[in-house]
């Protein structure tokens, strides 16, 4: 279909290309030749009047043009997929659709859990893929490769609907025979404790908020260990001598099956507030609209 003497399926080409800034990468993306992305490209080029995409020490680099034509383009190709999958009703029981959910494995496991059990029995057709928080969470929503984030408010953007699902607050985890702590532990008692915590991401890795929380009020504490999720941060303390400063939810969770006490904290840290985000084209569609107040039933209901 041609609109304004564009084919706009050189829409769908442009925003591959831009996306992978590769011909190669970008035919393999869309199931085309290089041949066929190179013809597309030229085909843009002419069009626009700019080379789009520059060769710079053997890579293709977005020219200005295509860095502003780069989240408008994303936004049109959003709003037609979203024009395409409105339906006037929807039935879960037979609906046919996949989510992709970016959530921490604190949320996959107080959450996650219960509303894939729940979709099983009302929506069996409706699937789910969660993937892993990372530095910059929004870009996948931005770019239509996830349909809800689920997390803090301050990571969520401010373009986008939200909701909050559920509250939560901190508590201190210890192995069961823990010898250094008793049924309570003082501030000072806590600081003097080998600490394990949690940070994301593969290169600048982003603190947890509790480590943020502490060290952004003063107080040191001595880390011994730092892993990449919140569920080994607790199985870790086990056999040591060591706390972990853990959402409580998931620390309940977690004492049903492990060696494990629960320590009130000693410190007033705030409570946290877990949200869900999604797209401003998916805010009507149906079955996002359904999928949303099944998270949200999970989130007041978390076992059941």
């Amino acid at each position: 279909m041609n609109f304004n003497r564009l084919d706009l399926n050189l829409l769908v080409a442009l925003d591959a290309l831009l996306e992978e800034q590769s011909i190669t990468r970008a035919g393999e993306r869309l199931h085309l030749s290089q041949s066929a992305m190179s013809g597309a490209l030229a085909r843009l080029r002419d069009y626009f009047g700019d080379e789009l995409l520059v060769s710079v020490r053997r890579k293709m680099v977005p020219t200005p043009l295509a860095e502003l034509l780069r989240p408008r383009i994303r936004a049109i190709l959003l709003d037609i997929q979203a024009t395409l999958e409105t339906r006037l009703d929807f039935d879960p029981a037979s609906a046919k659709r996949h989510f992709r959910i970016i959530a921490s494995d604190y949320v996959l496991a107080v959450l996650g859990i219960p509303a894939v059990t729940k979709l099983s029995k009302l929506a069996p057709g409706i699937t789910c893929e969660f993937l892993s928080q990372y530095a910059q969470p929004t870009d996948l929503l931005e770019r239509g490769e996830a349909d809800f984030l689920i997390m803090p408010h301050p990571y969520l953007s401010p373009d986008h609907p939200s909701r909050q699902l559920f509250e939560d607050d901190y508590v201190c985890v210890v192995w069961k025979d823990n010898e250094l702590v008793g049924d309570s532990l003082t501030e000072a008692e806590y600081l003097a404790l080998g600490h394990i915590t949690t940070r994301f991401g593969n290169t600048r890795r982003m603190p947890s908020f509790e480590e943020w929380f502490v060290s952004n009020g003063g107080r040191a504490r001595r880390l011994e260990v730092v892993t990449y999720d919140f569920n080994s941060a607790i199985q870790l303390v086990i056999g040591t001598q060591r706390v972990v400063t853990a959402h409580r939810r998931l620390a309940d969770r977690q004492a049903r099956f492990l060696p494990i006490r629960l320590v009130p904290l000693p410190l007033p840290m705030p409570r946290l507030a877990e949200h869900l985000q999604w797209h401003q084209y998916q805010d009507r569609d149906p079955a996002n609209r359904w999928m949303r107040d099944l998270l949200a039933s999970c989130a007041e209901r978390p076992d059941g």
